[in-house]
């Protein structure tokens, strides 16, 4: 019989559930290493020594709609394979039966088990090193995060006849490995479309900041909503939190100044040459500022 945890198929596995609880430690809390708001992540290491990341998720319950999050992320990331986009190593789908008390009864109840495997991304979460001090990122790592992002993003969009929308396009789902390369993650409210289809949708999805003003007029989705997301990524890459927070009080123009002038702030260096402020940082930091504003 073949050992699951050698197989070394490109295409996603079908992990079982077994597997991955033996893996995980039973998905115990010292192998947590993320929470969200479809399920939890729990890091695991596969007999061939490979380690994954494992998002098990929540069992269902009113509000949640987790069988279309399941089938958004695992069939989409199935059509994708790119540097900059997590790569898919498995899934688990599993029906079973389980012993519950029900109005003073035991009875036996359905339970589904899903889970989606990923590889293990080092870095983790962009998020949780954006600050205002950028956590000591130098603006070569940032120009490299941010063209990642992008590549990944034009990918997504340009890649084959049907464009991939994410739909939540920000740090805390862009992972990065060893080495700071970015990889965009979390595909649970992905979409496909035509290149120039336009829908609208019946509720609110996204995240509040991330969403370009004709989805929260209108509910209208188009290209752009991803693109409006990558922007308010981009500034933040650049000037930390507490500067794109301060957008909602100023006038675009004002804004782009005090973008402007923290970057230069905090990486422009004054040299001796009187062509320092062509130098290939300066003009990279003006091209993406005019970007992400």
């Amino acid at each position: 019989m073949e050992n699951e945890s050698q197989h070394t198929s490109a295409m996603p596995r079908d992990f079982t559930f077994q597997l991955l609880k033996q893996i995980t430690n039973d998905f115990s809390e010292d192998n947590r290493i993320g929470v969200g708001g479809y399920g939890l992540v729990y890091k695991g290491t596969l007999d061939s020594g490979e380690v994954i990341a494992v998002k098990k998720l929540y069992y269902k319950h009113p509000g949640l709609d987790s069988d279309k999050q399941f089938q958004n992320e695992c069939t989409n990331l199935m059509r994708v394979r790119h540097q900059n986009i997590v790569r898919l190593v498995g899934y688990c789908h599993e029906i079973r039966h389980k012993c519950v008390e029900h109005n003073g009864k035991y009875v036996f109840a359905m339970v589904e088990d899903r889970a989606l495997c990923f590889e293990y991304l080092e870095g983790g979460s962009l998020d949780k090193h954006l600050s205002d001090e950028s956590c000591g990122f130098g603006w070569h790592a940032r120009y490299k995060i941010i063209k990642g992002i992008c590549e990944g993003l034009n990918y997504l969009h340009n890649g084959s006849k049907e464009s991939i929308f994410h739909l939540d396009l920000k740090p805390a789902n862009i992972l990065l490995d060893r080495n700071m390369m970015p990889k965009i993650g979390d595909f649970g409210l992905s979409r496909l479309f035509d290149s120039t289809e336009t829908c609208s949708t019946k509720g609110i999805i996204g995240t509040p900041g991330y969403m370009p003003p004709e989805y929260i007029n209108r509910f209208h989705i188009t290209p752009k909503f991803d693109v409006f997301s990558l922007g308010v990524t981009i500034i933040k890459i650049m000037a930390g939190h507490q500067g794109y927070s301060k957008l909602a009080d100023m006038s675009s123009q004002e804004f782009i100044q005090l973008v402007r002038k923290y970057m230069f702030s905090k990486y422009y260096v004054l040299s001796t040459y009187q062509c320092a402020c062509m130098s290939p940082s300066t003009s990279s930091i003006l091209c993406l500022n005019s970007v992400g504003t």
